[in-house]
Order: C-alpha cells, then sequence, then structure tokens
C-alpha cells in the first residue's frame, strides 16, 4: 500500500547546504514514487545568523568572521558548494560571489510561515503544502541566482508573487507583525529538539538525516524509515 511520511525540512534560505539537501530530497522522493512511498514536506524555521542587522554583511567577511577562513579558503568552499548544487539540483544556477552578502531571515521565515497557511481559505494543505514548497525556491533563486536584499520587502513580496501566491496579501504580511510569535516559537520548538545546523531533515517526527545529502543517501534513508511506520 502506498505510504506517506511526514518530513519537516528544518533549514534557512541563506544556507547554500540546504538547497543541496533539498535537491538530493526532491530527487529521492521522485525515485521512490515509483515504489509507492511518498511524502508531505513541511519547511521549517531555522535562522542560522538571528542577530544579522538589516544590512546584512559581506559573505567573505562573514565566513571569515565566523569561521576564521581566508578569502581564498572562502572561494574554494562556494566553488564547491556551487558544484554540489548543480549536482544536486539540475537547473538552480547558485552564483555566490566575493560580493554576495548574507542577510537576515526572519520576514522570509513568517512568509513561509503563511504560505504553508494556504493563500485562501479554499486552499486544501496539499495545496498549500505546494505553495510553501515553491516559496522556499523562489526565495532560494533570489538570495544564490539574483543576489537580492533578502531584507526588502518587494524583494521578499517578490518571490511570493513567483511562486503564484498573492503579491499583495505578501505585503500585508510583511508590514505587520503576522506570524512572528509563531515563527520564534517554531525556532525555539527545533532547537529544543537538538537541531543546531541545518538542513536537518526530520521524518515522523523521530528520525533524522542531517546535512546536505546526495539522493542516494535520501533514498535509502527514506525507504528504509517507510518500511518502519
Amino acid at each position: 500500500m502506498p505510504r506517506t511520511l511526514h518530513i519537516d525540512f528544518v533549514s534557512d534560505i541563506v544556507c547554500p547546504w540546504c538547497v543541496v539537501g533539498l535537491g538530493g530530497l526532491r530527487t529521492a522522493l521522485e525515485t521512490l514514487k515509483g515504489e509507492g512511498i511518498e511524502a508531505e514536506v513541511r519547511f521549517q524555521p531555522f535562522e542560522l545568523n538571528p542577530r544579522m542587522p538589516p544590512e546584512g554583511e559581506n559573505i567573505v567577511d562573514h565566513i571569515g568572521r565566523k569561521y576564521g577562513s581566508t578569502p581564498e579558503q572562502s572561494a574554494a568552499n562556494r566553488a564547491m558548494i556551487t558544484q554540489r548544487a548543480a549536482e544536486a539540483w539540475p537547473g538552480f544556477e547558485m552564483r555566490m560571489g566575493p560580493d554576495s552578502r548574507i542577510w537576515n531571515t526572519f520576514d522570509a521565515h513568517r512568509l513561509l510561515h503563511w504560505a504553508a497557511l494556504g493563500s485562501s481559505p479554499r486552499v486544501t494543505k496539499v495545496e498549500a503544502l505546494a505553495e510553501q514548497r515553491a516559496l522556499k525556491a523562489a526565495l532560494f533563486v533570489a538570495h544564490f541566482t539574483d543576489g537580492k536584499t533578502m531584507t526588502d520587502p518587494d524583494v521578499l513580496a517578490d518571490a511570493a508573487a513567483v511562486a503564484g501566491l498573492g503579491r499583495a496579501k505578501a505585503v500585508e504580511v510583511l508590514a505587520s507583525a503576522l506570524y512572528a510569535a509563531e515563527v520564534r516559537a517554531a525556532e525555539a520548538l527545533w532547537v529544543s529538539r537538538g537541531i543546531t545546523g541545518v538542513p536537518a531533515v526530520v521524518v515522523e517526527g523521530k528520525y533524522l538525516i542531517s546535512g546536505g545529502q546526495p539522493a542516494e543517501v535520501f533514498e535509502e534513508a527514506l525507504r528504509g524509515m517507510a518500511g518502519e511506520v
């Protein structure tokens, strides 16, 4: 009989390994469909840099300050992740460079929370999660491909429009404090459950697949989990 796994994909939109991980998960789920294994994926918030000011920080300066990496090491790491993203998510263009910036992502997470609720009362749960998935992809593109300012409400509202969500409602959400408490609570919940880095793929609330894994790793792990639930 068909089995549906419930997956919480805990991540941040400025996390390049989250792009790699989501690409691998997508490919694995496409393969597993043929075996009767499907998934309900919900994106959960995690801020890599919750104290980042609105103007953001240059990526080379940020990586150097946070991890002690030299500009040369930072460039090599960007090239490696770019290659991994291209392999994991065919068609996705990661264009990080020495002038790229890291941003505060709290408002983006508020928008993702809104998307998961459904853009209108007529939207089903399945449709709402599809809208959230489309918004997540649009935010990844805005940041990693187009190098947009991810604290700009217009940029976030444009991503919502690209995802097929109502731009006017997105503007309304961003101009208010809507879903701030819910996002803070969700962030605290996942930290309380031991999530300290992303991506963290939590299956059925009890299995954890950590990091930007390739499709084969997700496929094998999810196949085993599906046999136990």
